[in-house]
């Protein structure tokens, strides 16, 4: 409905230029698009920056490093989020966040601009299965673990939600974990 869209994103923003936000940062790949894109049109003017693109800006300054090699030469893949990807043009800073880690980076055969959607954006998570021969997050999660990484990289908690069930519908949640990309950046660095 888009009169209660632009009723709450007013409220937002409202509160955001009362603080005197002039940047944000944020773990969702949605919300970056909505403030990215849709809040100027409505006088919601913010540097934006999805956590990936901050992370990986912090590498490149030298502000955060990656100690340790904990991660060093394992296989990891990484799931496009639809939102940041196709829809923002997003594909390089969580790779570039993984490559930090010196993880050997397997895609996924639909990856980048190519990649299949897990279900999140699609609002697959608060609804009934539709009718098909399978769920897509499934789809999405047997390409991943097809890969045969044993670490999914997200940069969405919604893809992380989709994929991690995805995963444990295939009974691999053992060998196979998702994780975002701040948090193997976390834990490279023990915190």
């Amino acid at each position: 409905n888009e009169f209660l869209f632009q009723m709450q994103a007013l409220q937002n923003i409202t509160v955001l230029n009362g603080y005197g936000i002039t940047r944000i940062v944020t773990t969702c790949p949605h919300c970056f698009n909505v403030m990215k894109n849709e809040y100027p049109v409505l006088g919601g003017h913010y540097e934006v920056m999805h956590h990936s693109q901050f992370i990986n800006q912090l590498l490149k300054e030298g502000r955060i490093k990656v100690e340790g090699g904990s991660f060093q030469g394992q296989q990891i893949t990484y799931h496009d989020p639809c939102y940041l990807g196709r829809g923002n043009g997003e594909y390089e800073a969580p790779r570039e966040v993984l490559r930090s880690l010196d993880t050997a980076l397997v895609e996924m055969k639909r990856s980048k601009e190519k990649a299949l959607c897990c279900g999140a954006g699609g609002a697959q998570m608060w609804k009934e299965a539709e009718p098909g021969n399978k769920e897509v997050n499934v789809e999405r999660s047997e390409e991943a673990v097809g890969t045969g990484a044993k670490i999914v990289a997200v940069a969405c908690n919604f893809c992380n939600t989709m994929l991690t069930d995805g995963v444990k519908h295939q009974g691999k949640e053992a060998e196979v974990q998702v994780k975002d990309i701040a948090e193997l950046i976390a834990e490279a660095n023990k915190l």
